[in-house]
Parts: C-alpha cells; structure tokens; sequence
C-alpha cells in the first residue's frame, strides 16, 4: 500500500482505540488490520479484522488447565458501536500456522496496516519470509473456488466478485515473486485488469450488494478463469522453497521469548517482593 493509501483507513479508523482493545487481553506481539481495509475496497459498513499474536505468560502455558491458543476480543459498549473483533493467537500456534503454508497468517504479519508493533514483531516478521512457500498456493486456490462458487449462486455481489480477484492476484504475485501484497489497487498497478477501478470505486460507495447482471458476471467469469490458469502456472514454474526455511528457528524465537517473558515475569514479583 501507498502511505496515501494508509493514511486513507487510518483517517477513518481510530488507531489508538484499536490499540487499547488488543490490549484487553494477553499482551499483543503484534496486531494488524486484515480484511476490506487491507484489500483496499472497505465500504462504509465494513467490519474491522483485527488480527495479529500475543504471548501467554509461561505460568499459564505450563499450567494443568493452560489457555485457549486464540482468543476471540469483541467491542464493548463503549467502544461506540464499532463493528469489529480482535482475533489473536498465541505466538506459539502462529508461529505453527507459519510454517503450514497458511496465506491468512502470511497476509496478517506483513499487513502494512500495523496497530500494535513490538521488537519481536519485527523479528517475526523477518523470521516469516522463510514461511512464503509453494504449497501456499492451495490458500488461493481454495479460497478462490469458494467466492467463483458464490458467483454462480443467486444475486452474486460486486464483494464476491472483488474477493475473488483479490485472492487470485494475492496468490500469482506470491508464487511469482515471493513477496506477500493483499491490496487490490497496488496489485492492479502490476497486472493492468480493465475494470478494476471501477468495481472497487461500487464496492467502496456501498454497493457491495449491487447485484451483477448476467452479461457483466459472463465476462468476468471468464477472466476469473484466465487468472486461476495463470495461478496454477505460476505455481508450477514457482522458485519458492516446498517447504519453511526457517521453521528451526522460528521454534527458537518461540521458545527465547517464552523463557525471557518468565524471567522477566519472575524479576517483577521478586522486586514486588522487596518492595
């Protein structure tokens, strides 16, 4: 995304306030926004995705009856009719999904929309560059069955159709290139599709449950289609490792962490303590 294009969400999205919500639960490693806003085709009734990874304290982890490793925050009264939830995972399942060729994990650390960031957060996301791997491809390719299948199911939407397209550049570019980029408008700048602009300029106003007529989805199913057989050429010509460079030590910086939050926890109650 362009720093005007940043600036753009966070002038309608209040930065600090989000911040304070992630921090209702487990400290955040990191938080980011996923979804619409990240896709650069929010409308003004998008929800909020935020996501990102916290750290349980070592006590509860090793615990008999340890925590959930994702947790589920969502707006309070107070929080003025927000329309979002903060879904988080432990680092330790995050760092798990990484290296599982998982593309809604890839997108959330490398989202250029950050809310919350920290010193491991910018070590995660060195560490993730390793996780960029060809298999991700069955990411993309699923995810884009599933919105062509919405398509062709009564009064398909100008939302399905844009995810669609989203998913399918998100995943040509990946196997392409191994850089992660979720934005719509900024993959567009490489690809050069007619009618993009528009479709996004429909969905941002609020018609995203304008109905797309049969001779308009025709022509888009058609370069749909094109773009899935781009999706699987890329993947078979793809450079990308099979599998995570850096899963050993990714398990190293999970558990580093862990060992130095208890420490850390530790030195706080003996100085409480003394205190």
């Amino acid at each position: 995304m362009t720093p005007e294009q940043i600036d753009d969400v966070w002038a309608v999205l209040d930065r600090e306030h989000l911040a304070a919500i992630t921090r209702r639960g487990p400290t955040p490693v990191f938080a980011s926004i996923s979804g619409a806003h990240l896709y650069g085709f929010a409308s003004p009734d998008s929800d909020v995705d935020l996501r990102g990874a916290f750290l349980w304290p070592a006590q509860a982890v090793l615990s008999l009856h340890p925590p959930a490793e994702t947790i589920t925050i969502e707006p309070e009264p107070g929080d003025g009719g927000l329309e979002l939830d903060w879904v988080a995972h432990d680092l330790r399942k995050f760092a798990r999904l990484l290296t599982n060729h998982n593309g809604y994990v890839l997108e959330q650390l490398f989202s250029p929309l950050v809310v919350v960031s920290t010193p491991a957060h910018e070590e995660l996301m060195e560490l993730g560059k390793g996780c960029v791997t060809r298999p991700t491809v069955r990411h993309y390719l699923g995810f884009a069955r599933g919105r062509r299948k919405r398509l062709a199911e009564p009064e398909p939407t100008v939302k399905h159709l844009l995810y669609a397209y989203r998913v399918l550049l998100t995943g040509i570019h990946m196997m392409q290139t191994g850089e992660v980029i979720s934005n719509l408008s900024v993959l567009n700048q490489r690809f050069g599709l007619t009618g993009i602009d528009e479709l996004v300029d429909r969905k941002r106003t609020g018609a995203e449950k304008m109905r797309l007529d049969e001779r308009e989805l025709a022509a888009q199913e058609a370069q749909l289609g094109e773009l899935e057989t781009k999706l699987r050429q890329a993947h078979e010509h793809s450079q990308l490792p099979e599998e995570p460079t850096t899963a050993d030590a990714l398990d190293a910086f999970v558990v580093r962490l862990r060992l130095d939050q208890a420490l850390a926890d530790r030195a706080a109650a003996d100085t409480d303590r003394r205190a």
